[in-house]
């Protein structure tokens, strides 16, 4: 099914496609499980027994939640490749899923640090797969310049948010009611829901969605599985011997991320199956992968700062209810679905006439800068002395930041995909998010109240300024993009 089909077909599900519903809806359980898993796991690693948690040092937790979270967007490569070179966008994603549902079952299921090493490497490789092609399917459902695509992107962004927003509420119920591990459960079963729904509607993909745009040889496969074999041995040697302690698990994905890109984009500007036009517009995307990798390190430490900041900070009094602390994830989610929809609008009503994608990037990336600056307002205070209105304002700023850049992001990696690199380039821009969630965590460790005035205002800073030198160099990327929007 190609972009030109579709823009004459099936203008039911608010103007797009209407297989759109089915992709966003097993991205919708895939983010109830990620983030009602991701919503309670950091407490559930520094908590003490007593309270039914791991005991884990604070920074030592952060490192292992930032290198887990580097790892979903990270795996999305492998995502990308398996759908590019061997079982094509649809049935990768089909088996993803059921990755996914797996690793929260060993959450559940297995006790101590064993149920988190097992599910958090499932999770981290399944969901990496979904994203990149759930991803790159949305983007096979316009033509290039179908002026829907921001918005349906922005559509699917309010789908799965619908996810996000449900699932850290009832496993922070169930946390707190039964214990941790009935919240993973959830999880679990949220993904199960996830793919008996795909799987029920999978064929409404078109023929596009199962091709394998760029087959690997026979020759090759044997090299390649000794390859992997080989990385996954070295890395289970690291994690046994001790060599690599979980202090620095999230360094080690960032050195990994970063290394990766270099080598990624070597890897696409170098092949001969590029034109001279897809190749400027590979190039183009390389400051606003930067740019990209950023914003991710500031806005995902709402899983590791944040998150220490409304266990420990934050007063989560509500009329004499406490509030759980995984609430506080679902408070962006919210934002996003009622602001979702305005920005869809605003970008479809703009059309031609809409700002570019590297204004949008640079516009999202001071945006997060500002928002980190808010934090000063309510620094320096005691235990639960910051106002939940407070941070609830914050987080709107985040949202803001994050629809000016996030789905845009997702978009423009569509639309600048080289052809025998199109799930990849999808992967390519979650390598962005890999390397800027592991920087997350490694930013993390520097964070104590003692001195939270210079950590936000700090970084705060550099995030406005980088934001500032994107935006002078607006022109000079766009003239790469040739005549990418």
């Amino acid at each position: 099914m190609s972009g030109t089909e579709t823009a004459h077909k099936g203008r039911t599900f608010f103007g797009h496609p209407p297989v759109l519903a089915n992709l966003f809806g097993v991205e919708l359980w895939e983010r109830f499980s990620f983030y009602g898993m991701q919503g309670i796991l950091l407490i559930y690693l520094y908590y003490s027994a007593e309270r039914g948690g791991l005991g884990i040092d604070e920074g030592t937790a952060t490192s292992i939640v930032g290198a887990y979270g580097g790892l979903v967007y990270l795996s999305t490569i492998l995502g990308g490749w398996l759908a590019d070179r061997l079982l094509g966008a649809e049935r990768t994603l089909f088996y993803s899923a059921i990755v996914v549902m797996c690793g929260h079952i060993a959450l559940a299921l297995i006790p101590a640090l064993g149920g988190v090493a097992v599910g958090l490497v499932l999770i981290g490789f399944g969901s990496g797969g979904v994203k990149a092609n759930a991803t790159s399917l949305v983007g096979t459902l316009y033509g290039e310049h179908d002026e829907r695509r921001d918005g349906g992107f922005s559509l699917f962004y309010l789908g799965i948010n619908l996810g996000a927003l449900v699932g850290p509420i009832l496993t922070g119920l169930l946390q707190k009611s039964a214990g941790f591990h009935y919240g993973f459960g959830l999880a679990a079963a949220g993904m199960f829901l996830g793919i008996v729904q795909y799987g029920a509607g999978r064929r409404r993909l078109g023929a596009s969605a199962r091709e394998v745009p760029n087959p690997l040889p026979v020759a090759a496969l044997r090299r390649t599985a000794l390859i992997v074999a080989g990385g996954l041995i070295v890395v289970v040697a690291l994690l046994i011997s001790g060599v690599l302690p979980a202090s620095r698990y999230a360094t080690a994905v960032a050195v990994i991320s970063a290394v990766a890109a270099v080598v990624y984009f070597a890897v696409i500007l170098s092949s001969k199956q590029l034109t001279d036009v897809e190749r400027r517009r590979v190039q183009a995307f390389i400051p606003l992968f930067i740019a990209s990798a950023a914003f991710w390190s500031l806005y995902q430490q709402q899983f590791t700062v944040v998150t220490i900041y409304s266990d420990q900070r934050l007063d989560r009094n509500i009329f004499g209810w406490q509030m759980p602390v995984s609430f506080v994830q679902s408070i962006n989610p919210v934002m996003i679905i009622v602001l979702s929809g305005v920005f869809a609008a605003l970008w479809t009503k703009l059309g031609p006439r809409q700002p570019s994608t590297p204004i949008k990037f640079s516009a999202g990336l001071a945006v997060m800068g500002v928002a980190f600056l808010l934090f000063l307002t309510m620094a320096g205070g005691g235990p639960n002395s910051a106002p939940l209105l407070g941070l609830t304002g914050i987080l709107l700023v985040f949202t803001i930041a994050e629809l000016l850049l996030s789905p845009v992001g997702l978009s423009l990696s569509t639309k600048l995909a080289p052809a025998a690199f199109r799930t990849q380039m999808v992967a390519l821009f979650f390598l962005s998010v890999a390397l800027g969630t592991a920087m997350s965590g490694v930013l993390a460790k520097l964070y104590s109240t003692s001195h939270e005035r210079a950590y936000f205002g700090v970084i705060g800073g550099v995030a406005l300024v980088l934001g500032g030198l994107l935006a002078l160099a607006v022109r000079p990327i766009r003239r790469l993009m040739s005549g990418v929007h």
